[in-house]
């Protein structure tokens, strides 16, 4: 067990690196806010590349590819 103390060493650093960046909230955001987020970019998209109709095309193609 040698390489015991190297590894517990690294670890602190990492931990001690980390603590110095702050700590981060690990959660999950409300549904609600996460659509929010992406509807601009989505309408955005539809626009761009084609409209509704690539859309439902593609999500056809992937159901079908999942077996739907």
């Amino acid at each position: 067990m040698a390489g015991t103390a190297p590894r517990a060493a690294i670890l602190a650093q990492g931990r001690k690196a980390f603590a110095a960046f702050g700590e981060r909230r690990s959660g999950t955001r409300h549904p609600l806010v996460a659509t929010a987020m992406v509807l601009p970019l989505a309408t955005l998209l539809v626009v761009v590349f084609g409209g509704w109709d690539a859309v439902v095309t593609q999500a056809s193609s992937v159901g079908v590819m999942l077996g739907r």
